[in-house]
């Protein structure tokens, strides 16, 4: 599966945030976007656990204040 996260952080965490979401074995791509989202990271996973886990790690990077998941069909 794949799933796209979007994220907000707070004014100039995004680079640091950007370098923690690729220390996570399942994101296999960040970047750095604008407008309302600063931070978009693609996630493949097998099942929702693995997901769940990205999730539960990326909320908890210094920075992050808000996420959404998007899993692709």
């Amino acid at each position: 599966m794949i799933t796209y996260i979007l994220l907000v952080t707070k004014i100039g965490e995004e680079h640091p945030v950007v370098e923690e979401l690729k220390r996570i074995e399942a994101i296999t791509e960040v970047r750095t976007v604008y407008g309302e989202f600063d931070v978009i990271a693609r996630v493949e996973h097998e099942d929702m656990r693995t997901l769940d886990t990205v999730v539960t790690k990326l909320r908890t990077i210094e920075g992050v204040l808000r996420s959404v998941t998007l899993i692709s069909a």
